[in-house]
């Protein structure tokens, strides 16, 4: 039984595609996510994580 089988998939960054564990350099990839969905939605959760620090009051400096 492959990884993939296992449930370790990837997003490829290069391809904007999920991939399994023998894909592209790791370089290239997000992950590994549990399911193919959830790796699918790589972008857009890293999107979601980039906004969430960017707004956290915990990591900004005060504005002037």
């Amino acid at each position: 039984m492959t990884e993939s089988e296992h449930g370790r998939y990837w997003f490829c960054v290069k391809h904007h595609r999920v991939e399994g564990p023998d894909g592209c350099p790791p370089i290239d990839r997000l992950g590994p996510y549990a399911t193919e969905e959830e790796a699918s939605r790589a972008l857009e959760k890293a999107a979601e994580r980039n906004e969430a620090w960017d707004n956290d009051p915990n990591w900004n400096d005060p504005k002037e």
